[in-house]
């Protein structure tokens, strides 16, 4: 991954309360701050300008508070009030609600649906970050920006996804309990960050798992290891990102909160493994 991406919100080893006047690109030929927050969003230039003010702006890890400061958008990582601020206009990020029966691919060498047919109203040429199962539907993020791409998708980084999964039969208490303490697998030990029963009735039991692994159809095959296989299945979240309300085949941009948001997770995640047995 490029050193933009890794290095954090927080200036990597700079102190991240430290103020400079002198934060990223030095030279006067940018663009000034002030211009930028307000031409992405941010706030009026006169807002910008307090905000500046204040101290709640910094570039590449540094607070800056004067109001002549340039920087260059296609470098320079600011962040206001901790979120960091999209700069790169050709960046493009896409959630999807992907349907079943749908392959995880661009380009399916099999001929089976894939996912170019949700994508046909962007120019940009987008990838999906991680993978779903043909017949898991749900929460999928196509994106450009391959350094996102790999925070995201890499297990370990530790980004976290919930699902929703129907099952067959009664799930009990110490079943859950048993997910989040772990279960043994043909690859490995394995155990849930989090898990609950939502609902069980007529035999079948709505159970909601949190997990960071990226391991292959773990859901189903965590699931079945505790007797209770997966008759349907949906992801809900990624990282920050929520599934909502949006339709099933169906995808939008996202939010310029939502941007933030993934971006921040970007930039801050620990590079550090969480698990290096995945």
């Amino acid at each position: 991954m490029s050193d933009a991406s890794t290095g954090s919100a927080t200036g990597g080893s700079l102190s991240e309360g430290a103020t400079t006047e002198g934060a990223g690109s030095a030279s006067d030929d940018g663009i000034r701050l002030q211009k930028v927050l307000a031409n992405r969003g941010v706030a009026s230039r006169r807002v910008a300008e307090q905000m500046i003010v204040e101290g709640r702006v910094r570039v590449n890890g540094l607070v800056v508070t004067e109001l002549g400061r340039r920087i260059h958008p296609e470098t320079d990582l600011v962040d206001v009030d901790g979120t960091a601020i999209q700069l790169d206009e050709s960046k493009r990020y896409v959630i999807l609600n992907k349907p079943t029966g749908v392959v995880s691919s661009m380009n399916d060498d099999r001929g089976r649906p894939d996912l170019r047919q949700f994508t046909q109203e962007w120019d940009e040429r987008l990838y999906n970050v991680g993978r779903l199962d043909a017949d898991t539907s749900g929460l999928l993020v196509l994106t450009n920006d391959g350094a996102l791409a790999h925070v995201l998708a890499h297990p370990s980084f530790g980004v976290t996804k919930v699902y929703i999964a129907k099952v067959e039969g009664q799930v009990l208490p110490q079943t859950i309990q048993r997910l989040i303490r772990g279960v043994d697998l043909e690859d490995g030990r394995i155990a849930a960050d989090k898990a609950r029963l939502l609902d069980a009735s007529r035999g079948e039991s709505l159970v909601e798992l949190t997990l960071h692994s990226g391991k292959n159809r773990i859901v189903r095959r965590m699931l079945a290891e505790v007797g209770h296989p997966v008759v349907e299945l949906v992801r809900r979240q990624f990282g920050p990102l929520h599934l909502g309300t949006l339709p099933v085949g169906k995808a939008r941009e996202l939010t310029t909160v939502e941007r933030g948001a993934l971006l921040t997770l970007s930039r801050t995640t620990d590079s550090a493994p969480a698990d290096p047995a995945e």
